[in-house]
C-alpha cells in the first residue's frame, strides 16, 4: 500500500466517529418535576402535547421523571437533582409549587408549569401575557373558580346551609382558597366549617366531625394529594350520607357527586406542546400563560339519587356529561 493511501485510510478511521456521532446526535432530556405520584391521569396528556410538536419519549427525546408523592417539602431537593441532570426544560405539574421550586433552582433552564392558582400572584411570573425571565406555562385558575363549586354545591342542595371545606394546611395556597370560600359563604348566607387533612389517616375521624358539626354539604379543595385518596373520600361521603363536589371528573366518575373544573387533561397537554416549542427554540418569557377556556360541569346522576337529592332540570342541562 502507498504511503498516501494508508494515510487516507488513517484519515478516513479517525474521522469516521464523528460522523457517526454526527448521525446519532444526543437527544434532549426534559426534567419532568410532579407533586403527584406516578401514573396519574396528566401523564398521556403531557406526551400528546410533546407528540404534536414532533417529539416521542424514547424516540428523539428522553424523560427524566421526578415524583414528590404528595409531598411538598420534597419538592427543592427533587428539582436541584433535576439541575445536576443537565436538562434541557423543566415541567412542573400539579399546583404551583413544583413551579416555584424549580424557579428558586435555576433561572437559566427553561421552565414550564401546571397550576391550579394564579401564577402572578403565586410568584412564578411578572404578568400573564409576557411571563419574563425563564417560567411560563398553563394555570386552570382552580383557585379562583372554587366559589363558583360553592355555588353550584347550593344549587343541588339548597337544604343545606352548614357546609365543610376540606384542605390541606401544607398547601401554600390553602389560605387563599379558604378565604375566597369565606367570603362566598358568607354572600351566600351560609355556615362554613374549615376541615384541615394532610394525611390519609385524618379523613375517618374528619368525616366523624362533619356529622358531628351537622355539615349538609362538603366541598374538596382541588388538592394533588386527595386525588390519589378519591375513593376513600368518595366512600366516606357515601356512608355519612353527605352531598360532596369536587375538581376533578375522576371524582364523579368514581362515584363522586358532582365536579367542576377546567379539563385537567387538556392543561396538562399545553405543557407538553409548551415544551416542545421550547424545544424547537421558543423563549419561556415570550409566551403567554395559557388559560382554560373551557370548564367542564359533571353530574353523577345515580349518585344524587342514592343522596336522595332532585337535580334541578336546569342543572342537568349546563352539565357536559351526566353520569347514570
Amino acid at each position: 500500500m502507498r504511503r498516501r493511501e494508508f494515510i487516507a485510510l488513517l484519515g478516513g478511521a479517525a474521522a469516521w466517529p464523528v460522523q457517526a456521532r454526527a448521525q446519532h446526535p444526543a437527544i434532549p432530556v426534559i426534567g419532568y418535576l410532579d407533586l403527584q405520584p406516578p401514573g396519574h391521569v396528566g401523564i398521556e396528556p403531557f406526551r400528546q402535547g410533546l407528540s404534536e410538536t414532533g417529539y416521542v419519549e424514547g424516540r428523539n427525546v428522553a424523560i427524566e421523571y421526578r415524583w414528590a408523592d404528595g409531598k411538598y417539602d420534597r419538592l427543592p431537593a427533587l428539582a436541584t437533582d433535576l439541575i445536576r441532570s443537565q436538562v434541557a426544560v423543566i415541567a412542573a405539574c400539579a399546583t404551583s409549587a413544583p413551579g416555584l421550586a424549580a424557579k428558586a433552582a435555576t433561572s437559566t433552564i427553561p421552565i414550564v408549569f401546571q397550576t391550579g392558582g394564579d401564577p402572578v400572584q403565586d410568584g412564578l411570573v411578572a404578568s400573564m401575557n409576557r411571563p419574563g425571565g425563564n417560567v411560563t406555562g398553563v394555570s386552570r385558575l382552580a383557585v379562583t373558580i372554587a366559589p363558583k363549586r360553592l355555588e353550584l354545591m347550593r344549587e343541588l342542595s339548597p337544604k343545606a346551609t352548614v357546609i365543610g371545606l376540606l384542605v390541606n394546611p401544607t398547601n401554600p395556597r390553602s389560605e387563599l382558597v379558604v378565604e375566597q370560600i369565606e367570603k362566598a359563604a358568607r354572600a351566600l348566607g351560609l355556615r362554613l366549617h374549615v376541615l384541615k387533612v394532610s394525611t390519609e389517616g385524618e379523613l375517618d375521624s374528619v368525616f366523624a366531625s362533619l356529622v358531628q358539626l351537622g355539615v349538609g354539604a362538603l366541598l374538596v379543595a382541588q388538592e394533588p394529594s386527595y386525588f390519589r385518596w378519591r375513593e376513600q373520600i368518595i366512600a366516606l361521603a357515601a356512608r355519612h350520607a353527605i352531598p360532596a363536589t369536587y375538581g376533578q371528573r375522576e371524582y364523579p366518575a368514581a362515584g363522586g357527586l358532582m365536579s367542576y373544573d377546567a379539563s385537567v387533561a387538556d392543561s396538562f397537554r399545553q405543557v407538553g406542546l409548551y415544551v416542545g416549542r421550547i424545544l424547537k427554540g421558543e423563549k419561556p418569557a415570550d409566551m403567554p400563560v395559557q388559560q382554560p377556556t373551557k370548564f367542564e360541569l359533571v353530574i353523577n346522576l345515580k349518585t344524587a339519587k342514592a343522596l336522595g337529592l332532585d337535580v334541578p332540570p336546569t342543572l342537568l342541562a349546563r352539565a357536559d356529561e351526566v353520569i347514570e
